[in-house]
């Protein structure tokens, strides 16, 4: 591809026509069921529920049902052979049996690190990511890695990279060894010298505008606009064009949203055979990284993030990945420990070896859901491509992601657990040494964190009204709340009247009202002017708010607006 090439065409020109697919009936006649018998069993249960009203139409529970995503895609509640109407299926994985389990490690002390990395190795470990300095001593770090069986992937400078060379002239390296250099600045010399070695040598690293927010169409969009890049630089330097589309792999983010990744990595296989397709190459296989994201890690609560990295590492698998990083759970806490990297390696075995999960090469194949929203995805980003091509900007796209992602996070809609949901106080976190210096990650509970760093010096007196039959859920709701933004509570019990709130009451500047509808009506307001009197100088009732109240915890507020409130009045 040259610079006076374009990219032109739409994925909606198949090169191929797929098989013709049939059926198998897999109930009896009175099993089965049509699509109006779904809706309206679903919108009887939300009619319940009251997300759907008694006027609305059963058709309807459906709009209620579907989950739109960060680029605006709707994803259905009910696969169904009609999402298939009109679709070119295509990026199907091309990956047989088990993949790469890819440990990563940044590089500080070569000895201890060597340690390590023959620890991953002996552990299942069948290929290293390395992110190194380009005065690290390869001899020492790498010391009985046997480079012919075990891929070394690096991360590091164009000097960095010559000196694994030079340490590693005349051995035999594994093929997908990769210098995980940016062919943009790499020089050609350095390029032909790899390339006579047998490896690759670039690597389109997506997950650098993951880490920095951006959503699943932009990453797509980026890799694809970073890899034409790449192939114009590469044969305007005189490489051959079908040599330059092998040298090249692609790294993705994985995260829990599982149909989403699976069908993301989907997409960027379709999307890149096309780039190729339309570039005159004969290549059209894209080889894949994908690694747990980094952003929809926590540190506080971290062993949350075993689960996370576990649904991750589930759908880069059925994705398609050639290899998989798990990172370790501890990793938002600094420089991950010898627990932490073998839990993340043994994540992968896991997977493949005891849930069989690589034994099929496309479990999701077919799927209407996952087929569909591939095809979304792929178009999107087609499309975000093309601006890019045109010289538009993604920086200020993924900053509107990042808004829209952090007003979900803050109302709670995009639920973190044990951040935003189900915090821990008291919990005592594990301590780590601080990481080398690497580049920033946008965390998506970044501002929980913030404020859990800082715990608020006083607590809030939580009022419960009432028996704890009736006081429970609402008390949990807003303690709940109150931990997420490092606000502890201390808990009146069973009361009955406002001269029982007033006794356990000790002083506390903000006061919480918890309790039942019939509680607030009964006696809400005696129980507010009471703790006033008493000394209450902010009351909060948890629910929807009401007169002589000053603030209210209810489902779908501005949690960190509210949080951030309350702690300045305990200030």
């Amino acid at each position: 591809m040259t610079d006076e090439q374009t990219v032109e065409g739409g994925l909606d020109e198949p090169t191929e026509l797929e098989p013709e697919q049939g059926s198998l009936a897999l109930a009896a006649p009175q099993d089965s069921h049509d699509r109006a018998e779904w809706e309206a069993a679903a919108a009887a249960v939300l009619r319940k529920a009251r997300r759907l009203s008694d006027d609305d139409a059963d058709e309807l529970v459906w709009d209620r049902l579907t989950r739109t995503t960060l680029d605006g895609i709707g994803i259905t509640p009910l696969g169904t052979p009609d999402l298939l109407d009109g679709l070119t299926t295509g990026g199907r994985p091309t990956r047989a049996g088990a993949w790469d389990v890819r440990a990563h490690l940044a590089v500080t002390d070569p000895g201890t690190d060597n340690e390590a990395l023959l620890a991953d190795l002996e552990g299942g470990a069948t290929s290293l990511w390395l992110e190194a300095g380009e005065r690290t001593d390869w001899g020492v770090l790498l010391s009985g890695v046997l480079l012919d069986l075990a891929p070394v992937v690096l991360q590091t400078s164009e000097s960095g990279a010559r000196a694994f060379l030079d340490y590693a002239a005349g051995r035999d390296l594994h093929p997908h060894t990769n210098l995980g250099l940016d062919a943009r600045v790499a020089t050609r010399d350095l390029a032909e010298h790899a390339w006579q070695a047998g490896v690759r040598v670039f690597v389109v690293d997506a997950t650098e505008v993951h880490d920095q927010g951006a959503s699943d169409v932009q990453e797509l969009a980026h890799s694809l606009a970073v890899g034409a890049a790449y192939l114009r630089t590469l044969t305007g330097a005189g490489l051959d064009l079908d040599e330059a589309a092998r040298i090249v792999e692609f790294r993705y983010a994985a995260t829990d949203d599982q149909f989403t990744t699976i069908a993301k990595l989907r997409a960027a296989r379709r999307l890149w055979a096309r780039v190729l397709e339309l570039s005159g190459t004969s290549v059209r296989d894209q080889h894949q990284h994908a690694v747990t994201s980094r952003p929809m890690m926590s540190k506080y609560d971290p062993y949350v993030n075993m689960l996370r990295t576990t649904v991750a590492a589930f759908a880069a698998g059925v994705g398609g990945a050639d290899a998989v990083t798990v990172l370790p759970f501890d990793t938002p806490l600094g420089r991950p420990d010898a627990l932490g990297r073998r839990i993340a390696r043994n994540t992968s075995h896991l997977l493949v070896e005891e849930s069989h999960v690589a034994v099929v090469s496309d479990p999701a194949g077919g799927a209407y859901a996952v087929e569909k929203l591939t095809d979304d995805l792929a178009l999107a980003a087609w499309e975000l491509f093309g601006r890019l091509e045109e010289g538009a900007d993604l920086a200020p796209l993924v900053e509107a992601t990042v808004a829209e992602r952090d007003r979900l996070v803050a109302t709670r809609r995009l639920p973190l657990t044990g951040l935003s949901e189900f915090p821990h106080l008291s919990e005592s976190l594990p301590e780590r040494p601080a990481p080398p210096e690497s580049r920033e990650v946008r965390r998506y509970g970044a501002a929980y964190e913030a404020l859990r760093d800082d715990p608020a010096d006083q607590r809030v007196f939580l009022a419960t009204m009432g028996t704890v039959a009736a006081h429970t859920a609402r008390a949990t709701f807003a303690t709940n709340l109150l931990a997420a933004g490092g606000i502890g509570v201390d808990v009146a019990g069973p009361t009955e009247t406002a001269d029982d709130l007033v006794a356990a009451y000790a002083g506390q500047p903000v006061v919480c009202l918890a309790g039942s509808d019939g509680a607030y009506d009964a006696w809400a307001d005696e129980a507010a002017a009471a703790l006033r009197a008493a000394g209450a100088q902010w009351v909060v009732i948890a629910g929807k708010p009401r007169d002589r109240v000053d603030d209210s915890a209810a489902v779908g507020v501005d949690a960190l607006a509210f949080l951030r409130r309350t702690r300045e009045k305990l200030a």
